[in-house]
């Protein structure tokens, strides 16, 4: 394994390394005593300064020069006036970090915590310790004793937050950040949808498992998924790409190159090499949208990939590798698809770790008016002017949107449709209470065809399902189960269901199951014989 270099992040002391002549070389200065060491071989040290310091710079740099010529002194101005303004020194770091080109993979970073004022200090662990700075502190000592020389010693410090209760205190605000920045500054009303983003922000910033995000389609899923990846990406956690793929896109001999990738050759048509997406996410983030349209020998090849990070490109006998990070979404219920054998058991297993159930906009109602206003300041951004609700449209438009009649069959997509209509038809960046008629009629007229959930029988499947569930099926199991639910509850028990229910292909079995037959079928949707005979 090709070993790393080590890069050295720190303050020039202005103090402890601030000495002249020739004396100087008998007196302990930290920065320069780090470069000392036979056993540690430094190839780059930024050295961070702020004020008239540049003359101490260029004699530290130059002094580090002669003791370790293999040594690279890079300077770095900040903006700091203050530095012992926590705020100030915070921020001038925070944009350091946030243009530096970190490399972990070839480099390792040690953040030097001796210099600097102790503002500085606190700063230098905060960030690294939330990741900003994607490395170790390192802190040094002068000699024990005189006459010892001048290098002293040094020491790496693990940072074990459960030793340090009263710093991560400090960490609460970087959390918030991250949950506001997953949610896009969008102020969320709904506490269970809250609750689960702050700990989809736990997970992602510590965590490279595998995550699973299921829900209706609109429901953001993919939108959730990209802010996952910039948030880990601010905290130099991947360097990768971001990419993503609908799975349902996916037809025939096509799949496995499309994911895997091929070698030249492999069938008609493969006129070159392909690498393939998960090769394009390597050190990245992979979202595959729709998991469950995958076929089985996808699912087998993605749950090699997953665990081994190597996999077999179609027509290569030599394995390739890839180290990305997976997060799945699905509008199914993948269980009921692992029980009636449409999906592998182990994937499933390998991906359910970290599952998260997106809520529908129907589920969501009190957060449809701060994602409104955030649908208006974005299409504001993009056509270069604002545009408004006047107050009577806002409250009519508002009403209809909470109201039973609005559907939202598309989720968030049938929102920013909506909105996206509005604005552009407003004058002089308003929306009137006539626009908004207009809309109210035209979504009305787009969920007529799902009027029909409202039937009896369906109202009886959300009873029973609970909305969310019954959202998701298509029409043609939803009609289905329906017929199969009010055979049950005309039934006096598990066997007699199943006896009217399979009542023309048990003649073709020499031991008919019928009962067996049943409860797998409603196993599928997550049911059971009792659910379902209750009335």
């Amino acid at each position: 394994m090709k070993k790393k270099k080590t890069v050295v992040i720190g303050f020039v002391g202005t103090k402890l390394d601030n000495y002249r002549g020739r004396s100087r070389w008998d007196k302990w200065r930290p920065s320069i005593a780090l470069t000392q060491h036979q056993d540690l071989g430094i190839a780059r040290f930024e050295l961070l300064y702020s004020g008239p310091f540049e003359s101490l710079v260029e004699q530290v740099a130059a002094d580090i020069g002669s003791v370790s010529p293999d040594t690279q002194v890079v300077p770095h101005a900040l903006a700091l006036r203050d530095a012992w303004d926590f705020e100030e020194v915070y921020g001038a770091l925070f944009d350091f970090a946030k243009r530096y080109p970190f490399d972990p993979d070839n480099e390792d970073y040690w953040i030097h915590i001796t210099t600097g004022t102790h503002v500085v200090q606190i700063c230098m662990f905060l960030m690294t310790e939330a990741r900003f700075f994607p490395g170790r502190l390192v802190q040094t000592s002068p000699p024990r004793s005189p006459g010892s020389g001048t290098t002293g010693s040094y020491a790496l410090i693990d940072l074990d937050l459960s030793r340090y209760d009263q710093i991560a205190q400090r960490f609460s605000r970087e959390q918030m950040e991250g949950v506001a920045f997953l949610k896009s500054g969008i102020a969320t009303r709904n506490a269970d949808f809250n609750t689960m983003i702050d700990e989809i922000e736990r997970v992602a910033i510590r965590s490279r498992s595998p995550m699973l995000l299921m829900g209706p389609t609109g429901a953001g899923k993919s939108f959730l998924a990209r802010r996952v990846y910039e948030l880990k990406k601010a905290r130099h956690q991947v360097q990768g790409r971001f990419v993503e793929l609908n799975c349902a896109t996916l037809h025939g001999d096509g799949a496995a190159s499309t994911l895997f990738g091929h070698i030249k050759g492999a069938f008609t048509g493969a006129a070159s090499d392909r690498p393939g997406l998960l090769r394009s996410a390597h050190k990245g983030l992979l979202f595959l949208d729709e998991i469950g349209e995958l076929g089985p020998d996808e699912q087998a090849m993605l749950l090699k990939a997953i665990e081994d990070k190597r996999f077999l490109p179609v027509g290569s006998d030599n394995e390739v590798q890839s180290d990305f990070q997976l997060i799945a979404g699905t509008n199914r219920d993948l269980s009921a698809d692992v029980v009636a054998g449409r999906f592998r058991e182990d994937l499933y297993a390998r991906i359910n770790l970290w599952t998260y159930a997106l809520p529908s906009l129907r589920d969501r109602a009190e957060d449809i008016e701060p994602n409104l206003d955030y649908l208006l300041a974005q299409f504001g951004e993009e056509q270069g002017h604002m545009v408004r609700f006047n107050r009577e449209a806002r409250v009519r438009y508002m009403r209809f949107a909470r109201s039973p009649e609005a559907l939202w069959t598309g989720n968030f997509r049938d929102l920013w449709a909506s909105v996206t209509r509005m604005a552009t038809l407003a004058q002089s960046g308003r929306i009137n209470e006539a626009i908004v008629g207009d809309e109210v009629a035209r979504l009305q007229r787009l969920w007529r065809p799902y009027a029909g959930r409202g039937s009896p029988e369906t109202a009886g499947l959300e009873a029973l399902m609970g909305h969310e569930a019954a959202s998701r099926l298509d029409l043609f199991d939803a009609v289905q189960l329906e017929a199969v639910v009010k055979v049950c509850r005309q039934s006096k028990s598990l066997s007699d269901a199943g006896r009217t229910l399979f009542g023309v292909s048990r003649e073709a079995k020499n031991k008919p199951n019928d009962a067996d037959r049943l409860k797998k079928y409603l196993a599928r949707f997550k049911l059971d014989w009792e659910q379902v005979s209750a009335i």
